[in-house]
């Protein structure tokens, strides 16, 4: 009857931890192919985030940047960007997770942002006129 009970509680806690696994796996599926890279996994959080505007405007300056600027992961490798708007800037991150580096140095990435627009819009322009 010991053996009985040992086995039986055994089993319980192996389909509890059974069932756990599966509720946190299943959320890894969103991740879009995410294996943590700079965020760490963290794509998987942003399953009913993604494209999330915190304060976004619909006049701020458009993010011309084809890349991270925090990681140099090129953008949509990980599924949506994550995009906000800075000091009217709109600011295209490849994941949630690279925002706590955004926030650190703003100013530094803003700059990057802003120079990869001018020099779109210079190839726009000498493109216009060939």
């Amino acid at each position: 009857m010991k053996t009985l009970n040992q086995y039986l509680l055994l089993a319980i806690c192996a389909a509890g931890v059974s069932a756990f696994a599966n509720q946190a796996f299943a959320s890894d599926s969103t991740s879009a192919g995410c294996g943590g890279g700079c965020c760490g996994g963290m794509a998987a959080t942003l399953s009913a985030d993604t494209n999330t505007t915190t304060g976004a405007s619909t006049n701020a300056i458009p993010d011309l940047l084809k890349t991270c600027p925090v990681s140099g992961d090129k953008l949509g490798e990980m599924g949506d960007p994550y995009t906000f708007t800075y000091k009217g800037q709109e600011v295209k991150l490849c994941c949630k997770g690279c925002k706590k580096d955004f926030d650190k140095e703003p100013a530094k990435y803003v700059k990057l942002i802003r120079a990869a627009d001018k020099n779109a819009k210079k190839a726009d322009t000498g493109a216009a006129k060939k």
